[in-house]
């Protein structure tokens, strides 16, 4: 940044012989009040620039509800906003139910969900004005497999994502949901085929909602503001975000009654599967049997379960794993009430 009346170069004449010391003083006191002016202009300058995030990341979002569906352009909008480096990549259309499938995509015959992309555009598409937004015409997994692969290393100098973001999901992704979501499937391949940790965001208030719904439910914006709390946290936990093979699986209770401000909400470490033959969980809250996702959903009071996945197989990740994320996450969850 240059500002104006720049600094004198007074090396030399400060050298001059003690005689012109008078001059010398008059000289010192007028470099302060320039340096004092200059401080002053910087200060008045910095409240007008853009606040970035003290944790912005390259992240890559995706969805198995279509790219043009409310949900994930709220989140995209307050992941944003919270100062991250953003590119979307997710379905052309909803694919909801679609788990692990990938095909390479195909060209389109017919315009995008909610007339989002016009008719025989191609196999894959950007937003006219936001060339971050984009769509695959495929399913969820080939759809963030072309983002990562191909789409967004261009916005980030040839860089991969540092995190996957999925969701938030139209309805929950509870327990046998899981195996057959395709938010889900995002999560599972970033965190296991491409190494890159993921978290998969469900939300319990459905009903499909286009892109430019106007004006935006509290149920899409709280979602968002949720979602965008628990990536911070997990980026704030730093490097790594989570363990290998590791996918966060999160769900949110509708958005009704007194659970319509984000800050009523709490967060519960859970577990996807029910754990009768399972090994132990971590030790938490006083018992190593964490509850279940469907559980902590079930028991109301604003709970968001958050279950620790193994991305071999979308079951719960073994305690070792858990206790890691609970160490990274445990000032932000709570005990299951």
């Amino acid at each position: 940044m240059q500002l104006d009346s720049p600094r004198p170069n007074w090396t030399g004449y400060l050298n001059e012989p003690i005689a012109h010391g008078k001059m010398k003083l008059a000289s010192l006191l007028w470099l302060n009040i320039v340096e004092s002016y200059q401080k002053m202009r910087v200060q008045s300058i910095l409240p007008a620039l853009p606040i970035l995030g003290a944790h912005g990341a390259r992240i890559l979002q995706s969805n198995d509800d279509g790219w043009a569906e409310l949900y994930i352009r709220s989140l995209n909008d307050a992941l944003n906003k919270a100062g991250h480096d953003v590119v979307l990549s997710a379905p052309a259309e909803n694919k909801s139910g679609a788990g692990s499938t990938d095909v390479e995509p195909s060209s389109r015959t017919s315009a995008c969900e909610y007339n989002s992309c016009p008719a025989n555009s191609g196999p894959i598409g950007t937003n006219a004005t936001n060339t971050r937004l984009n769509w695959v015409n495929s399913f969820p997994v080939t759809s963030v497999r072309y983002g990562i692969d191909t789409i967004a290393p261009p916005f980030w100098n040839g860089q991969a994502p540092e995190l996957v973001v999925s969701g938030p999901n139209v309805g929950s992704n509870l327990f046998l949901e899981v195996q057959f979501s395709g938010t889900v499937g995002v999560a599972v391949y970033a965190s296991h085929e491409a190494g890159i940790p993921a978290l998969a965001f469900s939300g319990a208030s459905d009903g499909n909602l286009a892109f430019n719904t106007s004006p935006v439910p509290a149920r899409s914006t709280v979602y968002a503001q949720l979602a965008t709390q628990l990536t911070n946290a997990v980026l704030d936990s730093g490097k790594p975000y989570l363990p290998p093979d590791v996918f966060l699986n999160v769900n949110f209770p509708k958005v009704e009654g007194d659970c319509t401000d984000p800050s009523k909400f709490k967060w519960v470490l859970s577990r996807i599967n029910p754990g009768v033959f399972s090994d132990r969980d971590v030790e938490t809250c006083g018992t190593d049997r964490l509850p279940t996702e469907t559980s902590v959903i079930d028991a109301g009071g604003c709970q968001i379960s958050v279950s620790v996945g193994d991305s071999t197989d979308k079951t719960t990740a073994p305690a070792e794993k858990q206790a890691v994320v609970l160490q990274k996450l445990g000032s932000l969850l709570t005990c299951v009430s």
